[in-house]
This record gives structure tokens, sequence and C-alpha cells, in this order.
């Protein structure tokens, strides 16, 4: 059932973003300032029936249900979602969730009153596709809120040095960062969409750099993916990278590193 979800060719994006597990909240924590900014400028309203793509563990939906919105959270990655069902259960909040996929997702056409997705869709290997099915399942009037990192900002840094430790995969999809990119954004969103949009910055504070490799090695899925495939010489260059790009962000207390990003909120076009 879970394999039907997921169109075959993110597959493995499945496996590598599952990965993080319910660790993976230690990264949303990390970025939950950007996660409600984009909220906030929603303004979800009592009632309202709103869709988080790519979920994660449901931060954003937790924050979306704590304001009484009926919301449905999907992700590809499995283990995220059994990780969100459980930290909701904990919370005692009323939060659909369910294994699908941004690309071709299984509701019915017009179904929500938002849709929302933070540091999510822009993962995904179609753009078009996430952006055509976004649309689809909005009603007319809708709203939609995204948040994405900056196609120039110290994350798109982070993502870059990985990079150079990842084999050869033919033909890549296209940067995640283009959606960080207004231009891009209106190409994608703009036909059916009316969109403003608000920048921010969010900081990653850990101790030192040590601390943060350990943050993204144990619950980031493509860190922690990524460490695994390397042999032990790799792996320890790898971290060695790691750290020594969070320490150019060492202030007298420690690591303090700002995190470019764009929000976008659009109203769905009748």
């Amino acid at each position: 059932m879970i394999q039907e979800a997921i169109l075959e060719h993110n597959m493995k994006a499945a496996r590598t973003w599952g990965s993080g597990g319910i660790n993976y909240d230690r990264i949303s924590h990390s970025i939950s300032d950007a996660i409600e900014h984009c909220i906030n400028r929603l303004n979800p309203l009592q009632g309202e029936k709103i869709l988080d793509i790519a979920t994660g563990t449901g931060w954003a939906a937790r924050l979306l249900a704590k304001r009484d919105a009926i919301v449905t959270g999907v992700d590809i990655g499995a283990e995220l979602i059994e990780a969100a069902e459980k930290l909701s259960g904990n919370s005692k909040l009323i939060i659909d969730y369910e294994v699908g996929d941004a690309e071709a997702l299984s509701f019915p056409d017009r179904s929500f009153d938002a849709v929302v997705s933070t540091f999510g869709v822009m993962f995904v290997n179609d753009p078009e596709a996430a952006a055509a099915e976004m649309a689809r399942v909005i009603k007319p009037g809708g709203r939609i809120g995204l948040t994405t990192w900056s196609p120039e900002g110290s994350i798109y840094g982070l993502f870059k040095l990985m990079k150079q430790y990842q084999p050869p995969n033919g033909t890549p999809p296209p940067s995640p960062f283009l959606w960080g990119a207004k231009e891009r954004i209106l190409e994608l969103l703009d036909p059916a969409f009316e969109l403003k949009f608000e920048t921010g910055v969010t900081y990653l504070r850990e101790p030192d750099g040590m601390a943060a490799w350990n943050l993204f090695a144990e619950s980031y899925g493509p860190t922690k993916m990524l460490a695994a495939s390397l042999d032990e010489n790799r792996r320890n260059d790898l971290m060695e990278d790691f750290i020594s790009f969070h320490e150019s962000f060492k202030s007298d207390l420690g690591v303090a590193m700002p995190r470019e990003y764009l929000v976008t909120i659009g109203t769905r076009r009748d």
C-alpha cells in the first residue's frame, strides 16, 4: 500500500527522507520559527481543511491543528509519518497522516481550503507536477503557503558541500533551491495563484561544529544516508568538512548560522 502511494522514481527519495525517523523532529525544531512564519502569514481559520505536504514529523501540521484547522499531513517517508502520528498523539492533536507523493496526491479536486509546505515540496523531482497537484486540490479562493530555502544562502552552501561526496547519478533533478527564487515560484504557480512574498532568516544555533554534525548525521535523512554510503575515510572527510563549514559561522558563544528563506503566500484563482 505504501509503495503504491509513491511514484517509482521517488522511491529512493522516500527511503532517504524517511531515514531520519522521529529524530527529524530535531531538525524541525531548529527551523521552527521559519515554519511558524509561514503559518502566521497563511492565517489559518478554525474549521478550515488544510493539507501539509512533505509534513516530515508534522511540526507545521501540529501548529495548524492548534489553531483548530482540520489537518491532513502527507510525506513520502513512511518512517516520518509514523513519527508524526506518535508526536501528534502525544500532543493529543487529531491530525490525519498518510504516506503520499506530492507529485501524485490521492485527494479529489478542490478538497482543501489551503495547502502548506515548509522546506518540503521544494525537494520534489518534478516541480511542474507538484505545482499542478497543489493547484488541483485547493478550492477556488483557497490559499497556499510555502517556505523555501534561498538559492544563494548557507543551506545551498551546505548542500553544495555534500554534493561533492555523492556519486554521479545520471541526470540530476532540478535544483530544489530554485524554489527560493521569486521568478521560479511565479513560473510554477502564477498561472493558478495570486502571489505575495516575504523573506526571512532562521539561525542554527549549536555549541560547535561537531554538535551540528551530530544533529544532521543522526536526524537529517540526506546527510545520514550520505554518511552511511561512504567508506570510513570518506565519511571522516565529510565530517571534517561539515564541521569546518559550520565553524565558519561561530561566534564567541557557538555556531550561529543564518539560513535565508522565502515565504510565499498565494490565493487560488477561480
